[in-house]
């Protein structure tokens, strides 16, 4: 299993905006072979910003690699970022290979 996992820094007081951007969005993961999951995670709050995660499984690697490639992905991107205003920076990805 393949875990992808991008990192946002939300300004403060923007948190529910960036969780509605989520809810309005289609994905189109379900149409994606390979696709198993996704969370939004909300994590820890400072001063500066609060920490969310999407996280993402896929079964093999190579489901992910597509999906990033596919009319789906470039569909599911297309209005990224039109909220600048609310990020601290673009998202970081990270991405895992599941061992145990």
């Amino acid at each position: 299993m393949f875990i992808a996992m991008n990192r946002f820094k939300i300004k403060p007081g923007c948190e529910q905006d960036f969780i509605a951007i989520w809810e309005g969005r289609d994905t189109f993961l379900q149409e994606v072979p390979g696709f198993k999951s996704f969370n939004l995670l909300q994590g820890p709050s400072t001063e500066e910003y609060t920490l969310f995660s999407s996280h993402a499984t896929w079964e093999p690697r190579e489901a992910f690699e597509g999906w990033t490639r596919s009319d789906a992905f470039r569909k599911a991107h297309a209005n990224a970022g039109a909220r600048k205003d609310i990020y601290l920076g673009p998202p970081q990805l990270e991405c895992f290979e599941v061992v145990l």
